[in-house]
């Protein structure tokens, strides 16, 4: 807005002085509930626990990473056993790393067959949820989008720990948090892909007299099959790092492992288990990336 000035001239300002007089209301208020907030969280936090985290960290990666004749390493060198000792923690390491080969194919094996079956329930949702192929706007889209906004609500953690306690522990409660996670992630994106065809190619199976679903296999899949391929691709990839999580209530793959190791205090085992899952996660990106660019 512009104002007059001494010598006549407008002067452009931002906002009135009543709206600059709220602004700066509304910004001291929020402020004042950032600091009462702030006030409640440091009354119920032991700052005391707080100022020895680096410290804590420190020593639980000094526990993981370093084998725990590390401080004598200048007393072994002199005594010629070194060596011995290096060779004898390799060793125990890699024995170690052979263990968790079967855990980490079960952690694939989780991520793979859960993202399949969340792409088959989420994909005839997608077409429900979509305004331009459901059968009804008023009473079949709500209901689908409820589903698939229910899928993305829960993470797949929570998911794995209500399976667990409903079927048991075991790669079969892994593979269904999976998939009922993916299913809200895969069909929202899936039905939105939908929803921005080319209504002229669809328009155009119609006008041959094509049917219903004859209209969606010919004027509507072949449009949306690059996105519904990046789609689960890319959600094959987001499920291999979830798949080694879950596994720490019980729902299979390498995070039982994982668990196992804290529990015992084995910080050397998670040190490698971590390696393992790094190792795996960057082998799952090349992989997702490849697929990906063959398939865009």
């Amino acid at each position: 807005m512009s104002s007059p000035s001494t010598d006549d001239q407008p002067v452009w300002r931002k906002r009135s002085r009543r709206q600059a007089l709220t602004h700066w209301v509304i910004t001291l208020g929020i402020a004042g509930v950032v600091l009462w907030c702030f006030k409640l969280i440091s009354d119920e936090t032991t700052w005391s626990f707080v100022w020895s985290g680096p410290a804590q960290a420190g020593e639980l990666a000094n526990r993981m990473f370093l084998p725990e004749w590390y401080n004598r390493t200048g007393e072994l060198w002199a005594e010629g056993e070194f060596w011995s000792h290096l060779g004898a923690f390799l060793a125990d390491r890699a024995a170690y790393a052979a263990e968790l080969w079967s855990p980490l194919v079960d952690t694939l094996h989780i991520a793979t067959l859960g993202t399949v079956l969340g792409v088959m329930i989420a994909s005839p949702l997608a077409f429900l949820a979509a305004e331009n192929t459901t059968p009804s706007v008023k009473f079949v889209r709500p209901v689908a989008l409820l589903f698939l906004v229910t899928s993305r609500s829960v993470n797949s953690l929570i998911w794995a720990l209500l399976l667990v306690i409903v079927i048991g522990p075991g790669m079969l409660s892994g593979i269904l948090a999976i998939a009922l996670r993916s299913v809200g992630f895969c069909g929202k994106l899936l039905f939105e892909a939908i929803e921005e065809i080319d209504e002229a190619t669809r328009d155009a199976v119609v006008s041959t007299g094509a049917g219903r679903l004859q209209t969606l296999t010919y004027g509507v899949i072949p449009q949306i099959a690059p996105a519904f391929a990046g789609i689960s691709i890319y959600r094959w990839d987001i499920n291999i790092r979830e798949a080694t999580i879950i596994g720490l209530v019980g729902a299979g793959g390498i995070g039982m492992a994982l668990q196992t190791a804290i529990d015992e205090l084995a910080w050397g085992h998670v040190s490698v288990i971590f390696i393992a899952i790094l190792a795996t996660v960057i082998l799952s990106e090349w992989v997702s990336a490849k697929a990906r660019a063959a398939v865009t």
